[in-house]
């Protein structure tokens, strides 16, 4: 018979390597945009920071005044870069809004730095809870931003949102 040392304590070795391993496998990336303003790229790659996300655009009317400054300075500094689009669900459709975030910084290239574009899809800030829009018509919507962002990319946007979302 073997003492319960013998057992436990491969068991909490094991968890304490388990432990090691996870933490290395969580790089530290952040999320900017103009309330941001220009940021020091060098000193959060001195932080640790391996990757960022940059907003560059919100609906169809909006463009993010520091992105050139945030997109190319992030990459500059050595890190993966990619952008994002906050949508809005009440101006148009997702095709329009995926156009839009194409032509003003969301394209995607394989230069190994460059993360797929992403689609920031959060409560509406500006009205009614999921503005306004059944489960099935929002669906629709993530579905004609992502499809269309795709048939121009290449690849698909990330959907950068909340758990309880």
């Amino acid at each position: 018979m073997r003492s319960a040392a013998a057992i436990v304590a491969p068991a909490i070795t094991g968890l304490a390597v388990a432990s090691l391993v996870e933490k290395r496998a969580q790089p530290k990336g952040i999320d900017v945009g103009s309330y941001q303003g220009n940021v020091n790229w060098a000193a959060q790659k001195s932080a640790g920071v391996a990757f960022a996300y940059v907003k560059a655009t919100e609906g169809t009317g909006y463009t993010n005044p520091y992105f050139n400054q945030q997109y190319t300075g992030s990459y500059n500094a050595g890190m993966i870069r990619g952008s994002y689009h906050f949508a809005r669900l009440d101006v148009s459709s997702g095709a329009t809004q995926a156009s839009y975030f194409i032509a003003h910084g969301g394209e995607w290239s394989a230069d190994g730095k460059t993360l797929p574009g992403a689609l920031d899809i959060e409560y509406n800030p500006y009205g009614a809870t999921c503005y306004g829009l059944s489960a099935a018509s929002m669906v629709s919507w993530v579905k004609d931003f992502s499809n269309t962002y795709h048939s121009k990319t290449g690849g698909y946007p990330m959907i950068y949102t909340t758990t309880d979302w």
